[in-house]
């Protein structure tokens, strides 16, 4: 992954959108994300379903990619596959520990590329949402649709020793900053309160630029 040449613009490449939902009762926030990626729907649905090249711009999967398999991320989230109807649209249970939430990818045309929109459903948690708002999970998608995009425009896996540091480097820090503050201002549109949104957003923007081990998880 190269140093990004204007990362401010490539964070304006993903419309950002947070929603109030629920399921079964519970009270869920939804963060929306769409960016349109210059390949034509057939290569962009390969790119995030075929378990050779999903490593090559997000993690290492293995299991079952079926509807009803059971997949897991290396290091990271599994679940399991609810709903596929390929190359448009696919829905997933995204489980971490105890905690499960929901993602459903989808795909359509878009001039002369694919618009991908990733919608993340999660349970509220109140300690957490008020610390870190959608940020807590937007920034990681929008790091993954980054290095989605990069892989796609070369064809060539994305350097995972330079997408490990890319926080720490200028460009990158401008690239976190502007996604997390754009993931506040969806929160504001949603009704959430404004200098707590943002307040939200900042949080959001150390927890993903500062090394793990001085930072906490976030709960």
């Amino acid at each position: 992954m190269p140093l990004l040449s204007d990362p401010a613009a490539l964070a304006g490449l993903v419309t950002r959108e947070v929603r109030t939902g629920s399921r079964d009762g519970a009270t869920t926030r939804i963060a929306v994300a769409r960016r349109s990626y210059p390949t034509d729907q057939a290569d962009l649905w390969d790119a995030l379903t075929n378990p050779e090249r999903i490593p090559r711009w997000f993690l290492p999967i293995s299991g079952s990619l079926e509807v009803g398999g059971r997949y897991q991320l290396e290091g990271n989230a599994n679940g399991v596959v609810e709903r596929c109807d390929a190359p448009k649209h696919f829905a997933v249970t995204w489980e971490m520990g105890p905690q499960i939430s929901w993602l459903e990818v989808t795909l359509g045309p878009a001039g002369d590329g694919t618009e991908l929109k990733l919608e993340h459903e999660a349970p509220i948690d109140p300690a957490m949402w008020t610390q870190f708002g959608p940020g807590a999970v937007g920034v990681g998608w929008d790091l993954a649709l980054l290095g989605l995009g990069m892989h796609l425009d070369s064809g060539e896996p994305v350097d995972p020793t330079v997408a490990l540091t890319l926080h720490t480097t200028p460009e990158g820090r401008t690239f976190i900053r502007t996604a997390a503050t754009a993931w506040g201002e969806a929160a504001i549109a949603d009704g959430d309160d404004p200098t707590a949104a943002r307040t939200a957003a900042e949080q959001t923007f150390a927890f993903y630029t500062t090394e793990p081990e001085d930072t906490p998880e976030p709960r």
